[in-house]
């Protein structure tokens, strides 16, 4: 609460109720007074007027002076009470201290699902291994629509790990908000499954990870601090739908494209069938209204008779009854180039004649996507230079 006697500018302020850590006191109110100037009793032999003007201009700019020491004061004293505000009940995990959990990356990137310009070669489709943290609110290894780290720019570029995990081993020092780092060995082809164990505690149960798409600029899929704990228990199993993410350092469009970096950095931002919205990209898909998933990460809380077994689906390619049934077929319709110049008109003279003009296929279609029109046209002419 705040009282002020603007008369003889005193200012009490009372702050409660006592935080745990605030050194405040609710019952003992700080008080902070800045009296005006009053005239000596001997003011010598000055006039009256020159007196008063005089201590006048001393009384106003004691008056800036402490009004400037209260407000500083006052604000130092309100920031210091927010701090020490108890974080709400929601965010605090009373589970037990301790548990793990399996979790298995599924890659649902098929030539079914995604047919434009799928990757056959050099290299065929897959994915890198994943790279991933327990943690606290307290740190981030990214975030949509903020900038990415050199250590995440490196892996999604690259699949280079290492300036990454010195990020993640130096927030962990600091500040203490990194419980453990997890990986997963890499997948050879864009189905297939790859798994390990991750552990968790009550004051880190955020699950953080990226997984690169290889090939591609700096595109790739993960998590963002997902909580596995609810309250006064962790949650015994959940899967998440991944799609794909764009870096923001890299401003190919393809899955193939060379290197070009993005000057400024932009940030990271979700891939979707009409964004970026351009016909060479990879992902665009514009008769749909979102991208199937293209991948797809479970976790399971491991039971305390599990801790230490082998996990299954190791690595394993996927099977078509486990993952290609649950893919929806994404049609592709049929890209054609723009028409060639009119030929030459052939025919005998004094008689009509033809000419034509040709097109190729610039992609060709898939999964019952519209199919490819003619290729050539012809029509009538008269035949030039006819002797």
């Amino acid at each position: 609460m705040l009282f002020a006697n603007l008369e003889s500018l005193k200012i009490t302020i009372i702050v409660g109720p006592k935080g745990p850590s605030s050194g405040i006191n609710s019952k003992t109110p700080t008080v902070f007074s800045c009296r005006p100037t009053q005239l000596p009793a001997k003011a010598g032999a000055l006039p009256l007027p020159v007196l008063q003007r005089k201590y006048l201009g001393m009384e106003n700019l004691m008056f800036v002076y402490c009004s400037s020491k209260i407000i500083w004061t006052l604000l130092v004293t309100i920031l210091g009470y927010a701090s020490s505000l108890p974080v709400r009940d929601d965010s605090i995990c009373t589970a037990e201290e301790l548990a793990k959990y399996s979790i298995i990356f599924t890659g649902k990137w098929s030539q079914t699902a995604f047919p434009k310009q799928y990757p056959l070669y050099r290299p065929p489709a897959q994915w890198s291994s994943m790279l991933g943290v327990t943690h606290s609110s307290d740190y981030s290894m990214w975030k949509k629509n903020e900038y990415a780290s050199n250590g995440v720019r490196d892996f999604a570029e690259k699949g280079e790990a290492w300036v990454l995990m010195k990020e993640i081993e130096e927030a962990g020092e600091k500040i203490q908000s990194v419980h453990g780092i997890f990986s997963a060995p890499a997948i050879s082809s864009g189905t297939g499954q790859t798994s390990t164990e991750l552990e968790v505690r009550s004051r880190h149960p955020l699950v953080s990870f990226v997984v690169r798409i290889v090939p591609s600029p700096d595109w790739f899929v993960g998590i963002d601090s997902l909580n596995l704990c609810e309250g006064d228990h962790w949650m015994e199993e959940v899967s998440v739908d991944l799609f794909p993410y764009d870096a923001g350092t890299d401003s190919g469009f393809t899955f193939s494209s060379p290197n070009f970096a993005t000057i400024p950095q932009d940030t990271v931002t979700e891939i979707t069938c009409s964004s970026p919205s351009h016909p060479a990209n990879s992902f665009y898909y514009p008769k749909l209204k979102i991208l199937p998933p293209i991948a797809q990460v479970t976790m399971v809380k491991l039971k305390k008779n599990q801790l230490g077994l082998p996990i299954p689906h190791l690595n394993q390619p996927a099977k078509s009854n486990e993952i290609l049934d649950s893919i929806s077929e994404t049609p592709l319709d049929c890209e054609v180039s723009q028409w060639s110049s009119w030929g030459l008109c052939r025919g005998p003279c004094r008689k009509p004649g033809t000419k034509t003009r040709t097109r190729f296929v610039l992609l060709h279609p898939a999964n019952n996507g519209t199919p490819c029109p003619n290729l050539d046209e012809e029509t009538g002419c008269e035949p030039d230079n006819c002797v």
